[in-house]
């Protein structure tokens, strides 16, 4: 059963979220020829406060 765990920035609307959800699935059904039905994808949403990108925090960079 292959599962993906996808790291976001929080904000993304539901639509967008099964949108990737969606996306994923489809890439790893045809990447690894498993059935759709066991494949799992796990969103996880970080507060910008808490995402370092080159030494600041996503927040303190606009994001």
């Amino acid at each position: 059963m292959p599962f993906a765990q996808i790291y976001l920035i929080e904000g993304r609307s539901e639509e967008k979220k099964r949108a990737v959800v969606e996306k994923v699935t489809q890439a790893l059904h045809e990447a690894v020829d498993a059935p759709r039905e066991s494949i799992r994808v796990m969103i996880v949403e970080v507060p910008s406060a808490n995402w370092g990108i080159a030494g600041e925090t996503a927040k303190a960079l606009g994001r």
